[in-house]
């Protein structure tokens, strides 16, 4: 089967992001005027590149995006955008650079990029609206200068990843330095609206906070108690077995800096799935649309 035009045509890809970005003329991003530029054409001039009318600066539809700057053609961005956002447990930066005929450091370093495209630019409090938000947190690797040989079974010296799961929702993961209640609590607070049903298991971290809720209820995995009529954890198991089996089988080794971005990653597919009726091309064309307003440069660690 072909690939779409947008995939191996770097004009088609310009103009298709141009759609994407630019739904009422193109936007200025060094002064934010809209729809008030003139596209230069020229032997000496790149095709694509606009000049403001008000602040006579150029510009084209990567300027002030994830992808400036880039030497990469703008169609490989785009086609590794679509193989990243529709692989359920990701494609390892090998793969990339395999498909897109350009070094594993750039693939590696695409990939990060179009995670921090995944990245919401805002995050709205969860639950309230009849959809019950579970809660739990799990462990991945190890921390940076952890003994593997003699830690191994020290949970305080793996990463551990807290996430919020609205049924028939979105997901929120958080990489957090401990399971106590002051690491957890605030951002329970934060991301979950008072108003909402609280589900977790039986940690003890859970208990005072779930008393802010309209309600809050429990499982006991001690007890191998796993549901309880409408009460269970069962969603946001069914969202670590999804990172987990990513992250062991396609990534096999995430550096502790880089962790928020794997979860950006697993977070913004779930968030986008078919069941909520995103399918694989509307999922790409979000996270292009997410391109916008960030920079992530290759010496920039976190």
């Amino acid at each position: 089967m072909a690939l779409a035009r947008i995939y191996t045509d770097e004009n088609a890809a310009r103009k298709h992001l141009e759609r994407l970005l630019w739904a009422n003329g193109p936007v200025c991003p060094h002064c934010g005027v809209e729809n008030e530029a003139t596209l230069l054409q020229g032997k000496s001039t790149r095709p694509g590149v606009y000049k403001c009318r008000p602040c006579q600066k150029p510009f084209s539809v990567t300027v002030g995006t994830v992808f400036e700057g880039s030497k990469v053609p703008l169609h490989k961005w785009v086609y590794a955008t679509h193989l990243l956002t529709s692989s359920k447990k990701g494609i390892s930066a090998h793969q990339l650079h395999r498909m897109l005929a350009v070094t594993y450091k750039t693939a590696w370093f695409m990939a990060h990029r179009i995670r921090e495209a995944m990245r919401p630019d805002e995050l709205t409090p969860m639950g309230g609206s009849g959809a019950p938000v579970e809660v739990d947190e799990t462990v991945i690797g190890f921390q940076e200068g952890a003994n593997s040989k003699t830690q191994r079974n020290a949970w305080q010296f793996r990463n551990i990843v807290l996430t919020l799961v609205e049924r028939g929702g979105s997901a929120r993961s958080f990489h957090i330095d401990g399971t106590t209640v002051g690491a957890i609590v605030p951002i329970l607070r934060t991301n979950i609206r008072r108003e909402g049903d609280l589900m977790t298991d039986q940690a003890a971290w859970y208990k005072s906070v779930g008393k802010e809720y309209a309600s809050h209820g429990s499982v006991d995995h001690s007890k191998k108690e796993y549901a309880r009529g409408e009460i269970s954890t069962n969603t946001v198991e069914g969202y670590f077995s999804i990172f987990k089996r990513g992250m062991k089988g396609v990534y096999q080794h995430c550096s502790e800096k880089h962790l928020h971005r794997y979860l950006s990653e697993f977070d913004f597919r779930y968030s986008n799935r078919v069941a909520l009726g995103v399918d694989d091309a509307a999922r790409a064309d979000k996270a292009l649309q997410g391109i916008t307003g960030k920079r992530l440069t290759y010496r920039q660690p976190h």
